[in-house]
């Protein structure tokens, strides 16, 4: 045999070898690994002023210039596997507006400075990893590692084909962690029509709190672990009794001071800032028609003693530095939502059973500053948002969406119109 006849029946054999062990894995994993994610891709124009003063000085800037902006909000793999007998691991990394964990940006709170912000230690987000044991054909289940608090619609459903507009809806997404994820232990599972699930959790950080985004920021940290000393639980409800329509109830529970490196004096001893949050939502999906709703309201006690606590830190100081906002916080917050869209390929009988063509309407109502010793400086913090759009999905894996949108603020301030366009995807590649 020559050199070149040897040469080309090793690699033969080799590929051959290959392909078989390729097959027998696959045939071996195929109902153990799974491999998926979502992304999404946004251009976006606002017809407002990007001025960090312009809630301070409307008439200013009431004829500035609009601007516009490309973005990647969320990017996410996701890697799972069964390891049998009722094990299995679930993991999420995600690359949030397509890059690490920090950014810079103007800070209308400190006279429009530019601040670093840290949301998280480390240069990406893993948003989930956690080992799950399902008992009874996974009627109970405990999972325990970094998992998803399920508190309001839009963490619970918060991929891009569980919402019509082409960013999540703003209103939750404001006043809560988002997508709020934890380390912590879960006990879920499934009853006939029911779902249920109870979670223990560290408490949110005070510290991070601020006006403008009320606990939206509590469940980051600026370490390299998240500080426990208090604790907080979560609880979530699902009932589908009725054909195509989902009811749920969650809340939460915790205290939020004090969980920090940062001690505060004995005088403080009884301030304990109890966050409690109630949220109602459901999803109507029947006769072409897709309704989604939620109604969230958060009450947090001792905001005003720990605003004054907060502020007492040195806003830029290498020695005694703090991430507080130096910010007012809310005593209570809310956020309601409504969204309706009709395919309308339902009607054309050469689409209707391969595409999907959702024209969809939006109104939100929100206030991250509802209640508060401050609420008239921040009344422009008050939001009512009306959008209407599209959601064109040309098959199940791929949606592209385009949006108009107007926030309508309080008769002082300027309204701000946008149209925004995306392209999402959301699977599995392998499952």
């Amino acid at each position: 045999m020559t050199t070149s006849s040897f040469y080309k029946t090793s690699v033969c054999a080799a590929l051959l070898f290959c392909s078989i062990c390729a097959n027998a894995q696959s045939d071996s994993t195929k109902t153990r690994l799974s491999l998926g994610g979502y992304g999404e891709a946004v251009m976006t124009r606002n017809f407002y002023s990007q001025h960090f003063n312009r809630y301070a000085d409307p008439e200013t800037y009431k004829n500035d210039k609009g601007h516009g902006r490309f973005d990647l909000p969320h990017v996410t793999i996701n890697l799972g596997y069964d390891f049998g007998r009722g094990w299995t691991m679930g993991s999420e990394i995600e690359f949030e507006h397509g890059g690490t964990e920090s950014a810079v940006e103007i800070d209308a709170d400190e006279s429009g400075e530019y601040e670093a912000e840290t949301e998280k230690g480390g240069e990406v987000a893993l948003e989930q990893f956690w080992i799950n044991k399902a008992f009874w054909g996974g009627k109970f289940n405990i999972k325990a590692g970094e998992i998803i608090v399920p508190v309001g619609e839009i963490n619970q459903y918060h991929l891009p084909n569980e919402f019509f507009s082409v960013y999540r809806s703003e209103g939750e997404a404001k006043i809560l962690p988002n997508t709020w994820h934890q380390v912590g232990i879960s006990a879920w599972g499934k009853l006939k029509d029911w779902r249920y699930e109870v979670q223990f959790l560290s408490g949110l950080d005070a510290e991070r709190f601020g006006a403008n985004c009320f606990a939206h920021y509590g469940a980051t940290s600026p370490y390299e672990y998240k500080l426990a000393n208090v604790y907080a639980g979560a609880a979530r409800i699902d009932n589908t009794s009725i054909k195509g329509l989902r009811l749920s109830l969650s809340g939460y529970y915790g205290y939020t001071f004090a969980n920090t490196e940062k001690k505060a004096a004995s005088s403080y001893d009884d301030c304990h800032g109890a966050l409690a949050i109630g949220s109602f939502g459901f999803l109507l999906n029947r006769w072409n028609w897709i309704v989604r709703g939620n109604a969230t309201y958060a009450h947090l006690s001792d905001a005003e003693r720990m605003t004054k606590f907060m502020n007492s830190f040195p806003k830029h100081s290498q020695q005694d530095g703090s991430p507080s906002k130096h910010s007012p916080i809310a005593d209570a917050a809310y956020s309601i939502g409504i969204e309706a869209g009709y395919n309308v390929f339902s009607q054309v009988e050469s689409l209707r059973s391969k595409q999907k063509l959702y024209v969809f309407g939006r109104f939100e109502d929100y206030n991250p500053y509802a209640k508060g010793n401050h609420k008239v400086a921040y009344d422009y913090l008050h939001v009512r948002r009306i959008a209407a759009g599209i959601n064109y999905m040309p098959i199940k894996q791929i949606i592209v969406k385009t949006e108009y949108a107007q926030r309508l603020l309080a008769k002082a301030y300027n309204n701000e119109p946008s149209i925004s366009v995306g392209i999402a995807y959301s699977g599995w590649l392998i499952k």
